[in-house]
């Protein structure tokens, strides 16, 4: 009873996860740090904005609801006892003071203390929802349908897969193409130790990276789709269930690339990214995934170990076209700032993630059989 009472949920990296997204957020684009002479909790003492719009309100409700509903969420199925609307509440508000009050030190961010009493009533008005929907039975239904679907150490890979689609939404060179960083790192760190000794210790390539062959994207997009449907064959419990994911994970990377292109060109461009390499490696991964459905869960990690570190070799070792450039500009300079950022990172980090996670999963010992 203790080690049920004690489960791990896939709510708790989620809570982590959101934590650092409004960290993001709140203290983007992290420039011209200063100490402006006022101390970082006057705010709290000023009186109500008079320029504030519905919009205003919204986001910062909504920005904040999820977090106190995973953080309830996550008390509730590992510490039932405790009271979690309150500590999540708490929690937030813990949080939002503390974000708010490090914008005192970034010229470009004001803090408010309405931002923050909105901040702390969203994530209670989440913490509410999820203690509503455990009143009503929701939370129960959920785990019964956890445990016949999903091993019991599921938490970290459904946590990543819930991730997965938001990762996504940020435009990449290759369709499916998460983890692209090496150029740009190598650029960041050259504007960084530009004028220093140091800049003299970065290697110097002896030929300019070139643009992916055909034969390489097509591999590129079809491991890209492959990675987080053995992500999900690693947890789930029968074949059935294998196919009902793939099923999902095809779809949710359609529809999310195609809301990222959206996004980036609109409406009538929706589909524009589906070339015939595109295709080819669409139909590749499907295959692949029917036919990898028999497999194991220990051969699902090492293949999709194999995959993640040859895709990422593969896109590593590319460079980005300038049309790709043009899109960066279209996010980076438009109305998309801030989100760019968030799925910005969330598409850099995704594929780190995912390839920690199967290093600790292939160093642990195999688990029995529970069916």
């Amino acid at each position: 009873m203790r080690t049920k009472h004690l489960r791990k949920t896939a709510a708790w990296p989620l809570v982590w996860i959101y934590a650092v997204l409004i960290f993001y957020a709140s203290l983007y684009p992290f420039e011209n740090w200063r100490f402006q002479g006022i101390a970082p909790w006057l705010y709290l003492t000023q009186g109500l904005s008079r320029y504030w719009t519905w919009f205003d309100v919204l986001s910062n409700v909504l920005g904040y609801s999820p977090f106190g509903f995973l953080l309830a969420l996550a008390l509730h199925r590992t510490r039932r006892h405790w009271p979690a609307v309150a500590l999540a509440s708490s929690a937030a508000a813990l949080l939002s003071l503390g974000m708010e009050s490090l914008q005192m030190f970034l010229p470009a961010r004001v803090p408010s203390n309405l931002d923050a009493a909105l901040n702390i009533l969203g994530a209670f008005l989440g913490a509410v929802t999820a203690r509503v929907m455990e009143r009503v039975g929701l939370i129960a239904r959920w785990s019964r349908f956890r445990e016949r679907w999903f091993v019991p150490d599921a938490s970290g890979a459904l946590a990543l897969l819930a991730v997965w689609p938001l990762a996504l939404l940020f435009p990449a060179p290759v369709t499916f193409g998460l983890g692209q960083v090496l150029e740009r790192v190598e650029l960041a760190l050259a504007n960084l130790l530009e004028g220093s000794p140091m800049l003299d210790w970065l290697p110097l390539r002896e030929v300019e990276l070139q643009p992916l062959l055909p034969v390489s994207e097509m591999l590129s997009v079809a491991m890209g789709l492959l990675l987080p449907c053995l992500l999900a064959y690693g947890v789930l419990r029968q074949w059935r269930q294998r196919l009902i994911a793939a099923v999902l994970v095809v779809f949710l990377g359609l529809m999310a690339s195609a809301l990222s292109a959206a996004l980036t060109y609109g409406p009538t461009h929706v589909w524009d990214w589906v070339s015939p390499i595109v295709l080819m490696g669409l139909l590749l991964a499907i295959v692949a995934m029917a036919l990898l459905s028999f497999s194991s869960e220990r051969v699902c990690w090492v293949l999709a170990l194999v995959a993640l570190v040859w895709q990422l070799s593969l896109l590593n070792n590319a460079s980005a076209d300038a049309y790709f450039a043009l899109t960066l500009q279209t996010w980076e300079q438009g109305r998309f700032i801030r989100f760019h950022g968030l799925s910005q990172w969330l598409g850099w980090l995704w594929p780190y993630a995912l390839l920690l996670y199967l290093i600790n999963r292939l160093s642990l010992p195999s688990p029995t059989n529970e069916r």
